[in-house]
């Protein structure tokens, strides 16, 4: 384990990577940088952007709406969070989310062992640009070969 240090990053800041789900990730601090206690990132992401159902076995998973506003999937359940709203799913809590308009929110993973998932289901770019190529093949795949998530089916939202 390496010495800690201190990670700051303004806005805009930090690797930036599109995620083939679907968004702009830009990280803000990653697993080796926490020394495995977490991953953060802000995900950008364009209106009627969504996850498959899925859980994260090994890592609890939160959210907070810097812009915009997501519809959260979980426990048979579908909730709303706007701008300053917040929700975590516990490791192995099956959940889906949606964009329900333009969304800025961070995303943190505690512990950061989901990583190595992320950054095979992404590939680094300098656009800013919300817009990009969807592979949900190319998720799949990095959760079969990296684990970190367990794609349980298509996204739960109806309309």
């Amino acid at each position: 384990m390496s010495s800690p240090e201190t990670t700051i990053r303004q806005s805009g800041e930090g690797e930036k990577r599109w995620f083939f789900g679907g968004g702009l990730h830009t990280w803000k601090a990653t697993a080796e940088e926490t020394n495995g206690a977490f991953l953060c990132f802000e995900d950008h992401m364009a209106a009627g952007k969504m996850t498959p159902f899925h859980t994260h076995p090994d890592a609890d998973e939160a959210f907070y709406v810097l812009e915009g506003e997501i519809s959260v999937f979980a426990e048979g359940e579908e909730r709303t969070i706007g701008v300053g709203g917040f929700a975590v799913a516990l490791r192995g809590v099956p959940h889906a989310f949606m964009a329900s308009a333009e969304t800025r929110m961070l995303c943190w993973q505690t512990p950061g062992t989901g990583q190595a998932f992320f950054r095979h289901a992404s590939e680094p770019t300098d656009d800013d640009g919300i817009d990009g190529p969807v592979a949900f093949a190319r998720i799949q795949a990095s959760a079969q070969e990296h684990g970190g998530v367990e794609i349980l089916g298509p996204p739960p939202f109806v309309g």
